[in-house]
C-alpha cells in the first residue's frame, strides 16, 4: 500500500513532468527516480527501455543477487538481496576499492546478476571491463554514478556496450537514484504490481 505522502508525491509529479515518451515498463522507474531526487531533469536524462527493465524484473524474479559498488547504495535496496564487496583495505593507483569490490563481486556471481553503481565510475568501468573479457555476465548493468571525474563517462560506455543497461546521461546520479531503479524493479517484479515503484 502506497503511503499517502508518496501518493501525494506522484500526483504533483504528474502535474509537472511529461513522461509520455517512455514506455510502460520504464515509466515507474523514471517516475521513482525523480520521486526520489525531486529533480525533473531526470525525465530528460533518463535512458531506460522496457527491454532493459524486463530483463531486471525477469533476473528479480529468479532471485537474482544485486550488486552494489557502495554499503549506501545497499542500503537504498529493499525486498531483494544486495549485496557490496568492497574490501577493507584501500585500493591502489590501478584499482580503487571500489573496482575491486566489484571484482570480487563478479567473482562471486559472474552470471545473471544486476550490478548497481551509484557512487563509483571506476566500479561501472570495472564492471564493463570484466563484461568483455567474459568475467561477468549480467542480467542488466544499473549505472548511475555521480562525479565530475568520469561518470559521464563511464554511462556513456555502459550505453554503448551492448549490456542491458539503465543509466543517465551527465554527472548526476547517486545512491539514492541508483537505488530508486532497482526498488522500482523490486515493485514490477512483485507478484501484483502496484504500478508506480517504492
Amino acid at each position: 500500500m502506497i503511503h499517502p505522502i508518496e501518493a501525494e508525491s506522484y500526483r504533483i509529479l504528474e502535474t509537472r513532468v511529461d513522461l509520455s515518451h517512455f514506455g510502460p515498463a520504464s515509466r515507474p522507474v523514471v517516475e521513482r527516480v525523480i520521486h526520489a531526487s525531486a529533480d525533473a531533469e531526470y525525465a530528460t536524462s533518463m535512458k531506460v527501455d522496457d527491454a532493459a527493465v524486463d530483463a531486471g524484473v525477469r533476473a528479480l524474479r529468479a532471485s537474482a543477487p544485486v550488486l552494489c559498488d557502495v554499503e549506501m547504495v545497499r542500503h537504498g535496496v529493499h525486498g531483494v538481496r544486495a549485496e557490496c564487496h568492497l574490501p577493507e583495505a584501500a585500493g591502489d593507483a590501478e584499482f580503487t576499492r571500489s573496482a575491486l569490490g566489484m571484482r570480487a563481486a563478479a567473482a562471486r556471481h559472474p552470471t545473471g546478476a544486476i550490478v548497481l553503481v551509484g557512487c563509483a565510475p571506476t566500479a561501472l568501468e570495472e564492471a564493463l571491463d570484466l563484461a568483455e573479457h567474459g568475467a561477468l555476465v549480467p542480467a542488466l548493468v544499473v549505472g548511475m554514478p555521480v562525479g565530475f571525474v568520469g561518470a559521464a563517462e563511464s554511462k556513456a560506455r555502459l550505453r554503448a556496450s551492448g549490456l542491458p543497461a539503465i543509466s543517465n546521461v551527465g554527472e548526476k546520479g547517486g545512491s539514492a537514484v541508483a537505488a530508486a531503479v532497482v526498488n522500482a524493479l523490486v515493485r514490477l517484479a512483485a507478484p501484483t504490481s502496484e504500478g508506480n515503484a517504492s
